[in-house]
């Protein structure tokens, strides 16, 4: 059956998730030198490198925002995303060895790479409610509103639709090996079309706007800035269709991802 995913099977398996989690967190930095503060120094060095070039050369809108706080608070959200959906997108070919030899759950490793990434997320976050709090004491026009109750929501939101996306591709890449590196690229591309670097407001074309709300991310980090900083834009109706989008791709994706696993081996 395709829908008999046996979810109630990964609670029994919650210690192996764990391991997992803590084996992801520990291998990415392992035998550097700063280790965990690449978390930090990377968005901060990207974020700076932002508003040097579109908020000082080219001038672009941050809609009377601080340059740094408008493009980290994007950015990292960003990164999150694309980072979670290309490392599920090769869930198949990481774990070959393992899920060649024993049996588990293969929903445990695509859930607790989601997990792992969420702990480098949390990093950032502080850093930026550190540049909250600096631009706050010197008078920056920033605000808190009532949307910030949504915050845990949509940031499931984006967990989920990463996570699914990649189970998407990882499904799809034991056949078409190129897929991967088309989803690269398209990811790169992807940025563009969603609001990280540029406000909503500033898209005048039409079209071009309407586009963007196509992309599920883009009104989820619209939220997440208006929350937080009071300037952007808000509306249900966007949020709605991004909780919609995510959970038929999660579905998609649960669904593909069980259906392979049953003959991936004698496929890689």
């Amino acid at each position: 059956n395709l829908f008999d995913w046996n979810l109630k099977e990964l609670w029994q398996y919650k210690d192996l998730i764990y391991m997992f989690i803590i084996r992801d967190f520990a291998a990415v930095y392992k035998q550097t030198i700063l280790g965990p503060l690449w978390y930090i120094i990377q968005p901060l060095i990207t974020t700076l490198v932002y508003a040097m070039v579109f908020g000082g050369l080219t001038k672009m809108s941050t809609e009377g925002q601080p340059k740094m706080l408008f493009y980290m608070s994007g950015i990292i959200f960003w990164n999150y995303f694309s980072g979670n959906l290309l490392k599920n997108a090769d869930t198949f070919l990481i774990y070959s060895h393992l899920f060649g030899k024993v049996y588990f759950p293969r929903l445990t490793a695509p859930i607790a790479a989601t997990i792992s990434g969420l702990l480098a997320l949390g990093f950032q976050i502080l850093v930026l409610a550190v540049l909250y709090i600096y631009y706050l004491i010197h008078g920056a026009d920033i605000k808190i509103n009532y949307t910030l109750f949504l915050f845990p929501y949509l940031l499931l939101l984006i967990c989920l639709l990463s996570m699914s996306l990649g189970m998407i591709v990882t499904s799809l890449t034991i056949k078409y090996r190129d897929l991967k590196h088309l989803v690269t690229f398209g990811i790169q591309l992807a940025m563009w079309v969603t609001p990280v670097v540029y406000p909503l407001s500033g898209v005048t074309n039409l079209k071009l706007q309407t586009l963007i709300k196509l992309n599920p991310l883009s009104s989820i980090i619209e939220t997440l800035r208006y929350s937080i900083l009071g300037t952007g834009s808000f509306h249900w109706l966007d949020i709605l269709y991004s909780t919609v989008f995510t959970l038929l791709t999660l579905i998609i994706g649960i669904t593909l991802f069980n259906k392979t696993e049953k003959y991936f081996i004698d496929t890689i």
